[in-house]
């Protein structure tokens, strides 16, 4: 064992060293912090894909963090294992006084992390956890009773209410590397050392494109021009700080800073309802007799559906890994009202193939499509996907490029289902369920 004392700062969903509250106050509240990141089995080995951009993106992220620490005289710690395997190995190797990490909601990470504070607790290992993820977490935001809020336009106020002024401040991480555990650079394993292959795609820059924002409400829905920030993986990935992003916001667009409050309402709903991984929000929707018609599901999948605006969406998430968020709304309509597939459906196949798939997000984007969620759109609300392609794509700019087979007249022969049928079909099968 090492005789330094050292405490460890674990990297999770905060791939960055500026702006990291956690790194901060292991750096100011300690000395020799020495920097640590799991590629987490637990996670890895439920990928099916083995050319998974994420992991990609991830071990990018982490080789540009080492090259900071070492720059800075440091190095950090890179494991591919199960937490509850790695960290008794690391607390018997090393010296090691204390743990700091950030918080993370999601119900696995709540439950790892009581698992990983247990181990720490029977070592006399301090495990400090901190709030760097979001603005504002868990219970920071709620009624005058204490209750939590399930519609959002209320959350929004009291969300601006509950604003003191320093929420927004930076931690000055980067400033303090100095205090770093003095190390060799040590080795990181490689994707192939994991199993896995490399997946170039075009990450978006994460730097912030102050016109975009300022024309954010007027662009945000068309998906055939840069309307939005595309910083949606450096958010779920911590690549950026949601402290700067929200300042920036509330300098430059209300609401671009709104989509960043229902960031922090869905991790607050996750936070309060873990059941809703699995189940609907509102119980009565799982109740619904579903279709769930398996080959229909697969041409959504695949873009194969007959309705150029949903195709175009599926076969754009296909290829990059994204898709416009105008897009997903109309996708996961057309699943969920025009084949009747329960919303669990989509999601999982979302999870599987979106960079920025972040948990809390999008589940909440899925039960509202569904009207199964919280201050979800009603049930019988469904998108029109010609109206939607009038409205938001009637240059067929966005189509054309991703269904360049499209013309009009031939592609409405292959519709899965027609749109009237299909409207009436679902308004009856919910109405029936919902009395």
């Amino acid at each position: 064992m090492s005789k330094d004392k050292i405490t460890l700062f674990w990297h999770r969903r905060d791939l960055r060293t500026d702006d990291n509250h956690g790194l901060y106050r292991a750096l100011t509240e300690k000395e020799n912090v020495l920097p640590l990141f799991i590629f987490d089995r637990n996670i890895l080995d439920e990928l099916e894909d083995r050319a998974d951009r994420r992991v990609t993106f991830i071990h990018d992220a982490l080789s540009e963090i080492k090259e900071t620490y070492e720059n800075n005289g440091g190095s950090i710690i890179v494991k591919y294992g199960t937490p509850e395997d790695i960290f008794p190995e690391i607390l018997s190797e090393y010296n090691v006084e204390a743990v700091y990490t950030n918080r993370d909601y999601e119900p696995y990470a709540k439950d790892r992390d009581e698992n990983i504070g247990q181990i720490c607790k029977d070592k006399n290992v301090e495990f400090k956890t901190f709030k760097d993820h979001v603005i504002f977490e868990k219970d920071e935001v709620v009624k005058k009773d204490g209750g939590w809020y399930s519609v959002f336009s209320p959350y929004k106020r009291m969300w601006f209410n509950t604003l003191k002024g320093n929420e927004f401040d930076t931690y000055w991480s980067s400033k303090n590397l100095d205090k770093l555990y003095r190390s060799d650079p040590l080795d990181m394993p490689s994707l192939k050392d994991m199993g896995f292959e490399r997946k170039d795609d075009h990450i978006p820059s994460s730097r912030v494109d102050d016109e975009l924002l300022k024309n954010y409400s007027d662009k945000r829905d068309i998906p055939s021009v840069r309307g939005t920030s595309r910083l949606s993986v450096h958010l779920r990935f911590g690549t950026v700080s949601i402290r700067k992003m929200a300042k920036k916001g509330k300098a430059l667009s209300g609401s671009w800073l709104n989509e960043l409050i229902w960031r922090d309402f869905y991790q607050m709903i996750l936070h309060f309802n873990p059941q809703i991984v699995t189940t609907s929000f509102r119980p009565e929707y799982d109740k619904i007799n579903w279709r769930n018609n398996e080959e229909e599901f697969e041409k959504w999948c695949k873009g194969e559906t007959g309705y150029p605006i949903v195709d175009a969406g599926m076969r754009e998430l296909n290829e990059t890994g994204f898709m416009h968020n105008r897009v997903r709304m109309i996708v996961a309509s057309f699943l969920t009202k025009h084949l009747l597939v329960h919303w669990t459906w989509g999601e999982q196949y979302f999870a599987k193939k979106l960079i920025d798939y972040e948990l809390a997000s999008n589940n909440g984007g899925w039960q509202w499509a569904a009207g199964s969620g919280c201050d979800a759109a009603p049930y019988f609300r469904v998108f029109n996907p010609e109206l939607q392609t009038k409205k938001f794509d009637p240059d067929l700019k966005y189509i054309n490029k991703w269904v360049p087979e499209f013309q009009e007249l031939d592609y409405q022969q292959k519709r899965i289902v027609e749109h009237k049928f299909a409207r009436e079909r679902a308004l009856e099968t919910y109405k029936s369920t919902l009395k």
